[in-house]
């Protein structure tokens, strides 16, 4: 394996699925199939999931209303998504720990570094919900700064895509992928990897990012093994 410990990054959109809103189950068991199977080589997985499949606190603000109310929706909705994930790993056997960055002691640890670290390293899975428990952060930001709290080598952001392109490969055919990219490169020609925030905390820590298709079976297992797969942010 090349990696030891990964943060995998999921958006919520990704787990509709083929609905137009909400959660597919099917979907859901399959990103937790894909997750067990390096789970049982040995890696250590922390994973951050988004909330657009239910509430964006951006469009909530384009329809007038406050900002902060809107992002705080938002981390509610990354909640639901991280406790349907969190039932589909322990409906396979795995030992997860939910941790969120706003107080929900019902159903939640609150996040403390030291005990992330202590789950990972015994080998559970750890979910991390409710973004960095601040307003005006997106989930990729929340990604990024767990990343970097809990040292793990890579952050993998599980898309539809296969990669990064010159343009969307789904509106445009003449659209080429990158397999490799610096951040410098990456930010000069205007390529929405993460949100600009999130792209900075990765740059000043050394954290690369791998942009893949999630959505492909095995992908997940390939790309923490050393293949080649999707588009590799780096330093």
């Amino acid at each position: 394996m090349k990696y030891k410990r990964v943060l995998l990054k999921l958006s919520g959109e990704a787990l509709m699925g083929e609905k137009q809103f909400g959660i597919d189950n099917k979907r859901i068991m399959q990103y937790a199939e894909e997750v067990k199977s390096i789970s049982d080589k040995g890696i250590e997985v922390g994973i951050v999931i988004g909330g657009g499949n239910i509430f964006r606190g951006v469009q909530a603000e384009r329809g007038g209303m406050d900002r902060t109310q809107g992002d705080y929706m938002g981390m509610l909705a990354t909640m639901i998504n991280s406790m349907a994930l969190q039932a589909a790993l322990e409906s396979l056997g795995l030992q997860t720990r939910l941790q969120s960055a706003i107080e929900m002691n019902a159903i939640a640890e609150p996040y403390i570094k030291r005990k992330a670290v202590r789950h990972l390293e015994k080998g559970r899975i750890v979910i991390f919900g409710a973004g960095t428990g601040n307003p005006f952060f997106t989930t990729d930001s929340a990604a990024s700064l767990r990343a970097i709290e809990i040292d793990a080598e890579v952050i993998l952001k599980g898309t539809r895509v296969d990669g990064i392109y010159t343009a969307d490969p789904e509106k445009d055919p003449e659209a080429t992928k990158y397999s490799n990219l610096t951040f410098d490169e990456a930010y000069s020609k205007g390529l929405n990897v993460m949100d600009m925030t999130a792209f900075t905390l990765c740059k000043e820590n050394n954290v690369p990012i791998i942009v893949f298709d999630m959505n492909t079976p095995g992908n997940l297992a390939r790309v923490t093994s050393g293949e080649t797969i999707g588009t590799l942010v780096e330093v």
